[in-house]
């Protein structure tokens, strides 16, 4: 079945064919077993299962999103204290769990470095769609890393939605290597005065492999701040479509925002498109914006 993901904010010329992607034979599973294969190590934070379930602001796509929200095999709520806390969950995809679709939901209350991996131990197809979602209240300092390395034959698809508050500070390191096909949305929400967020990505394409790559930051708070930085390269017939777009809300004075792109194509076959966007509302703000890709020699 093919459907339409991770649409842009605000369109495009249909001729760049960067507004979306159309991905075909996604397998949807109902009465999914649970996922077994998941170590996770934390301090002194809180779990629960009880996540939220009201509608992402934007995620790779309604039908994805509804699945999750109806199939999940595996949910989680983190609620860190005011202590320094360190968590680490792993997700092995086996034989006996191909398949992942999953929430993760973290409070954040002070400082805390998470790391998420998802991994194969097996060749044969997995499945992976995904839901991470993080508040940072006032002063909290997060640091989380998203590991993907899912084997070559597998799709992964993954929604992030971010709040940040007053003096509070979120900063992503998103590392996607695997999979045949792989997906990602990422938006944050900078409500408070001085709200940070740094987001650096690396990627790697190889073969058949496709990346599909949009962020969207909207800044509402004083002084808020983002930065976005995405690096990687590609050969064979790898594809990837970055889409960024920072957004200047009514009452973020003196915001700054800079997004990055650059993309080394060691292959002549290998395809890279870029569409960095700022948009405004607001004066009195800062907003950068480049992009570039190169061939080796």
């Amino acid at each position: 079945m093919g459907i339409t993901l991770n649409e842009t904010p605000l369109r495009t010329s249909r001729n760049f064919g960067i507004n979306n992607i159309k991905v075909e034979n996604i397998e949807f599973i109902n009465n999914i077993r649970s996922f077994e294969n998941i170590d996770i190590v934390k301090n002194n934070s809180v779990i629960s299962n009880k996540v939220n379930t009201k509608p992402l602001r934007y995620g790779t796509g309604t039908v994805l999103e509804e699945n999750i929200f109806k199939n999940a095999n595996h949910k989680i709520k983190i609620t860190t204290t005011s202590q320094k806390e360190d968590i680490n969950i792993v997700y092995d995809f086996d034989e006996d769990n191909l398949v992942l679709v999953n929430q993760i939901e973290i409070e954040a209350n002070g400082d805390a470095n998470i790391i998420i991996q998802y991994k194969s131990s097996t060749k044969e197809k997995c499945v992976h769609n995904g839901i991470i979602r993080l508040k940072a209240n006032e002063t909290a300092k997060v640091n989380i890393a998203v590991i993907n390395l899912l084997n070559n034959e597998s799709d992964n698809f993954e929604s992030f939605e971010n709040e940040i508050y007053d003096n509070a500070e979120i900063n992503y390191t998103i590392i996607d290597i695997g999979a045949k096909q792989s997906i990602s949305n990422y938006y944050v929400n900078e409500i408070g005065e001085n709200a940070k967020n740094t987001l650096k990505t690396v990627y790697l394409g190889t073969k058949e492999q496709v990346k599909d790559i949009n962020y969207i930051a909207e800044l509402r708070g004083k002084k808020a701040y983002i930065d976005i930085d995405v690096q990687g390269a590609l050969q064979g017939n790898a594809k990837k479509n970055f889409k960024g777009t920072i957004d200047f809300k009514k009452g973020c004075k003196k915001a700054k925002g800079n997004e990055n792109e650059y993309c080394m194509l060691l292959s002549n076959e290998a395809s890279s498109i870029a569409l960095p966007m700022l948009l405004c509302t607001e004066d009195d703000i800062e907003g950068n914006h480049s992009t570039a890709s190169r061939k080796s020699r």
